[in-house]
């Protein structure tokens, strides 16, 4: 497929495009007032299948499409419960969420709570939270563009792959500050649109390798995998032992109940009006990514069985290059990945992918750190909306310095085990602490805190002590064994502890003081809403919530 093109030049060309069509919509979607508004849920004018492919755009990320190929590959059936899973998700996420976290003029996960809970440690609670659920994630992203760049360009090397590392963020930057949630809402639909192209072709190329039967294909996959039939039973990636079992359950446990929790995803429902209208969006979101789950078992499958499981592992005992290594089968009169036709338009789909995730991901940490810390807990009432919109563009600048920084330390590292932190923590903090603050009306500060903190402190000693730290070959520390925890991913174990942490603390954490002079409750009381609580909206658009002092309410 190499023809007479040079692919080192396409790769320039294409991805200069990108750039320049990217720019340009956020340019369009720039907003010429100083409201906060626009910045943060300016995508309320969009219809429902934009708001899908935005939606599935955010869900989507590089290190998933990756990770997953992956999987499927190098263990079978083990990669399409994930795959499956994922689906799973993003469909609970529909039912479950949008109506609870839809329109009523919110920014973030922190004015949801705070429409509940006291508003001081509701808001810097929430975004502890949220910069601890992103910037591992984060960092995971910009450290698989800045690897995916440099074999795209053809320049190999540690002082390469940082350089494209501080590029990317560098865009990323440019985009979320410019373009607020309509312009990388705008790149989501453009990426979500240009990924599943790509992985249309992948597949066809590969259906087309197996005289476009299907059933040829997953035999031969089975055959190149080395396990035969049993490639397609579950077992392969953790092996036959309970220990093994639980692992499959525990990943697939968290995948399915914390991907479509994570703060980038929720954020795209507050612009949104009226929970129809969530639904209907969130349906084309399940589609979009449901067929492109079932393109990435096809594609994952095809490098099982064109390359060969012992090929994968060889290359990289995770699985996580078996894309690449696909095309450059596919491509065989390549002399190099970079000259191949084939990688480059796959690699360009990926290094695309990656770009518009890290977008949304910056935008989100930032607008809780801006807009819940600074403007309401910092400086409430002080700060006006042309100082938080600058405040909040300053935070991105922020945010993107950090992650790159975390990106060049942890270059190395296994990925993995920053994918599991992020889902997990999101999992068994974050999820409780939106349920119960969304649809239960006995929930507590006090419950909020020990579900957040209890989460986030579980999730980090298990997998510290897990074998992804140590004790194994793919560990952080391989040369090193200090793990007592058996589970690599603990959401098993984390996710029940965080829902348990956050009722047993609203149950048995405490009362609020009857002196507490705050009228929410922000000195450290406890607050429920009342059962006449009602919002209404101020001149400004802002929406506040009215509650009757007494009975214990704060």
């Amino acid at each position: 497929m190499s023809g007479g093109f040079e692919p080192r030049t396409l790769a320039f060309v294409l991805f200069a495009c990108f750039i320049a069509v990217s720019f340009l919509l956020c340019i369009l979607a720039a907003t010429d007032s100083d409201d906060p508004s626009e910045f943060y849920i300016g995508t309320g004018n969009l219809g429902p299948m934009q708001n899908g492919l935005a939606i599935a755009g955010d869900y989507i990320s590089a290190a998933t499409v990756l990770s997953t190929t992956g999987t499927i590959a190098i263990a079978g059936f083990d990669g399409v419960l994930i795959t499956m899973s994922t689906v799973v998700s993003i469909l609970l996420f529909m039912l479950v969420m949008a109506g609870p976290l839809c329109g009523h003029g919110r920014y973030t996960l922190g004015d949801v709570l705070s429409e509940r809970l006291s508003e001081r440690p509701a808001r810097i609670g929430t975004a502890v939270l949220v910069l601890v659920v992103t910037m591992p994630l984060l960092t995971v992203q910009l450290n698989g563009a800045g690897d995916m760049m440099s074999l795209l360009i053809g320049i190999p090397g540690a002082a390469s792959v940082t350089g494209c590392t501080i590029f990317i963020g560098s865009l990323m930057v440019c985009y979320a500050a410019l373009g607020g949630m309509k312009g990388t809402g705008f790149i989501q639909i453009l990426k979500t649109v240009i990924l599943l192209g790509a992985f249309i072709l992948l597949a066809v190329l590969v259906i087309k390798r197996f005289d476009w039967n299907p059933a040829t294909l997953f035999g031969a996959a089975a055959d190149k995998s080395g396990y035969g039939d049993a490639f397609w039973e579950s077992g392969r990636q953790f092996g036959d032992s309970a220990t093994g079992k639980l692992e499959v359950i525990s990943i697939q446990l968290t995948l399915a109940v914390g991907a479509a929790c994570l703060p980038h995803i929720t954020m795209r429902l507050h612009p949104i009006r009226g929970v129809r209208a969530a639904r209907s969006a969130t349906t084309w979101a399940v589609g979009a990514v449901a067929v492109l789950g079932g393109l990435i078992v096809i594609v994952g499958a095809g490098a099982t069985a064109i390359v060969g499981t012992p090929a994968l592992r060889a290359a990289d005992p995770t699985g996580t290059n078996s894309l690449l290594l696909l095309t450059r089968a596919l491509d065989p009169g390549a002399e190099a990945a970079h000259r191949s036709l084939l990688f480059t338009l796959v690699a360009c789909a990926v290094v695309i992918t990656t770009l518009a995730a890290v977008a949304g991901l910056t935008l989100a940490a930032a607008a809780s750190l801006a807009h819940d810390v600074l403007a309401k807990v910092m400086l409430p009432e002080r700060l006006s909306p042309a100082r938080e919109l600058a405040a909040a563009r300053a935070a991105i600048v922020g945010v993107g310095v950090v992650a790159v920084a975390l990106a060049m330390v942890t270059q190395h590292w296994n990925r993995q085990i920053l994918i599991s932190f992020t889902f997990t923590a999101a999992a068994s903090a974050l999820l409780p602490v939106l349920l119960y603050g969304t649809m239960w009306r006995g929930f507590t500060v006090t419950g909020m805190r020990w579900a957040m903190y209890g989460g986030i402190g579980l999730t980090l000693l298990t997998i510290v002590f897990s074998p992804a730290v140590s004790g194994g070959d793919l560990a952080v520390f391989p040369d090193r064994d200090f793990h007592w925890f058996p589970l690599r991913n603990p959401g098993l174990i984390t996710i029940p502890a965080g829902f348990l942490l956050g009722w047993a603390g609203s149950r048995f954490g405490g009362r609020p003081r009857p002196e507490d002079p705050s009228p929410r409750g922000e000195q450290g009381g406890d607050a429920r809403i009342s059962r006449h609580g009602r919002t209404d909206r101020s001149a400004s658009g802002r929406v506040r919530t009215a509650r009757r002092r007494g009975g214990g309410l704060a």
